[in-house]
């Protein structure tokens, strides 16, 4: 089958011809019809972000397809199936706390490299190999559809943040880093799930006003100055009560500062989400006052990536018409074409922007 290799990082992706994957048990073999293309996967693979991979290896975080072969413990799922390929593969032998790695991206420690070694290749390829308990059901779909159908990814990471936090119809977030590409989707996910208000601070008032236009006034947006203790205030009365939670997805560039205003908006008893990479290039930490968590009892949830149940109760909310997939614009490259289609993806990774691989 034909595949993009990544065979070194600092070099381009190789289009060459490669083994078809073989089926085992626990394994389904699928299709691929259409796959993301991160905004920063052009930074993994030169390296700069220090991922975990064994080169060399195919690319690609999951996908959207259709099942090709499935094996012996598969019960529900039939050839020809609409299905999204879930990145996140996760050790059996431990449910408490299993180890993980993202299929065709990276790997979370020992363990995780070891999973990785055998669902090591992505879905930059015609066809992959993918744990059965990953492939999700979609319903029917078709082929055109499938480049909205890849916006699942990006969603299901805020997903899982609210998920931990327990987020509950009615209650009132606050999504910092709301102008990004996986904050925006955090914002139409709280109100998929029922936010009566999501606070919304940037430094874009482009951006701002174009959330407010998606998705109406219970959108709140806040310019961003600077000054931590003037934003803080800001956001706070930009709410129309106390904010129950706090999900932060700030990138590495971002400073602490930043994180550490929006954080401090959350009311007593209120609960807060890090699902961003603050401190991960290096530097200072966030230092976040004892006393005050303690004393008003704040909940902080460090979150990397979502639990097993996520994909397909996200998929019932995109069916029942809470989440929309056709907010996403998405521009089309053939797999000979996936350098092109890095490129692009790094110079478009605004809102609701998605860049896809069609193999």
């Amino acid at each position: 089958m034909k595949a993009a290799v990544l065979k070194s990082f600092g070099s381009p992706l190789v289009i060459e011809n490669v083994p078809e994957p073989v089926l085992g048990t626990g394994e389904v073999i699928v299709d691929v019809v259409a796959t993301r293309v991160l905004s920063y996967m052009n930074e993994v693979f030169s390296g700069e972000r220090n991922y975990a991979l064994d080169l060399p290896i195919i690319p690609g975080p999951g996908g959207i397809g259709r099942v090709r072969a499935i094996g012996p413990d598969a019960t529900k799922l039939a050839v020809d199936d609409w299905v999204f390929c879930d990145p996140t593969v996760r050790s059996r032998d431990d449910i408490v706390a299993p180890d993980i790695a993202l299929q065709g991206l990276t790997a979370a420690g020992p363990g995780g490299m070891r999973l990785q070694r055998h669902f090591r290749h992505g879905s930059y390829a015609e066809r992959m190999r993918v744990p059965t308990e990953n492939v999700k059901r979609l319903g029917a779909i078709t082929s055109a559809e499938a480049s909205q159908w890849c916006a699942l990814g990006t969603a299901l990471v805020p997903y899982g943040g609210f998920l931990a936090a327990n987020l509950q119809p009615g209650e009132t977030v606050l999504v910092s880093g709301a102008t990004g590409n996986f904050g925006s989707a955090a914002v139409s996910v709280a109100l998929a799930m029922g936010a009566a208000c999501v606070v919304a601070p940037g430094r874009n008032d482009r951006i701002l006003a174009d959330l407010v236009r998606r998705f109406g006034d219970r959108v709140k947006p806040v310019k961003l100055t600077g000054n931590e203790s003037d934003d803080c205030e800001s956001m706070k009365r930009a709410a129309p009560g106390p904010i129950d939670c706090v999900f932060d997805i700030m990138p590495p560039s971002v400073s602490t500062t930043v994180v550490r205003a929006a954080i401090m908006t959350v009311r007593a008893y209120g609960r807060v989400v890090l699902m961003g990479g603050v401190g991960m290039a290096g530097g200072a930490g966030l230092d976040l006052p004892y006393p005050w968590i303690m004393r008003n009892c704040i909940s902080i949830h460090g979150v990397w990536m979502y639990p097993p149940d996520a994909a397909s109760r996200l998929i019932a909310l995109v069916r029942a018409g809470l989440l929309r997939l056709d907010e996403y614009a998405t521009t089309d490259f053939d797999l000979d074409h996936v350098n092109e289609a890095v490129e692009h993806a790094a110079a478009n990774a605004g809102p609701f922007k998605l860049t896809v691989i069609r193999p």
